[in-house]
């Protein structure tokens, strides 16, 4: 019996998160199916964090232990066989018996892409969001974001009462023509953190919010009178880091 950690990346259009739940499509449930699939006998995989429904990976982190014999790139072909068009297994490595995907990591990174036009575009609206009108210079905003604060104007902890001080690693804007795309690293999120950050960045980018209010924010922890969430579609998990582990 060995511990295995596996990066995942999926589509999440149709699936209600990456979290197993009782109903719906979910990530976890369509790997331990595959996993049971070839003779896995265990009961729960380990996941480095939970994804909302309609979210994005290209880069979450599972675990779990199995008496696998095969060798790790024999177990990464035999998941990819059981699994759905809209899920992989990108890599597959043996990893330490207490490792635990979601304690040990140090820091996660997200990327939100969003594309500014008056016209429904269906090719690029699976995965990003269709904002108009269309924003200033959002790249002075991220400037915002890097340090330790309290985010309780942005998400709400995991579990109620816990804490909202989280420290940003790095956060950027980068634009390309029509397209922005926005990457935040931290040692942890805030539930629909990240969504909030970039809905009310577009909203100062359109003239809806001022970067005054924002800052406010951050300085003080006190939400803004502006209610919204950036759809869940423009948003992906890029990559969890672990200290330990290449």
């Amino acid at each position: 019996m060995a511990r295995y950690q596996i990066i995942v990346a999926y589509d999440g259009t149709r699936f209600v998160g990456s979290q197993r739940q009782g109903v719906g499509r979910t990530v976890q449930a369509e790997l331990e199916e595959a996993l049971r699939r070839i003779g896995w006998k265990g009961t729960s995989i380990l996941l480095a964090g939970r994804t909302d429904t309609g979210t994005h990976a290209s880069g979450q982190v599972a675990a779990f232990d199995f008496d696998w014999t095969h060798g790790p790139q024999a177990l990464l072909q035999a998941l990819n066989t059981h699994l759905p068009a809209d899920l992989a297994v990108r890599s597959v490595q043996m990893a330490a018996e207490d490792f635990h995907p979601r304690f040990d990591a140090v820091s996660r990174r997200y990327r939100y892409r969003l594309f500014c036009d008056p016209v429904r575009d269906p090719l690029r609206e699976r995965y990003a969001w269709r904002v108009w009108p269309a924003v200033t210079d959002l790249t002075p905003l991220a400037d915002l974001w890097p340090g330790c604060h309290d985010f309780s104007a942005f998400g709400t902890p995991p579990r109620a009462g816990g804490s909202t001080v989280r420290t940003v690693h790095a956060a950027a804007w980068r634009q390309n023509e029509d397209e922005w795309s926005f990457e935040i690293e931290a040692d942890a999120f805030l539930y629909r953190m990240v969504r909030r950050l970039v809905f009310l960045q577009v909203a100062v980018g359109q003239g809806r919010l001022t970067p005054e209010a924002l800052r406010r924010a951050v300085e003080t922890g006190e939400r803004v009178p502006l209610a919204g969430l950036a759809p869940a579609c423009g948003l992906t998990l890029l990559a969890v880091r672990y200290d330990n582990l290449a």
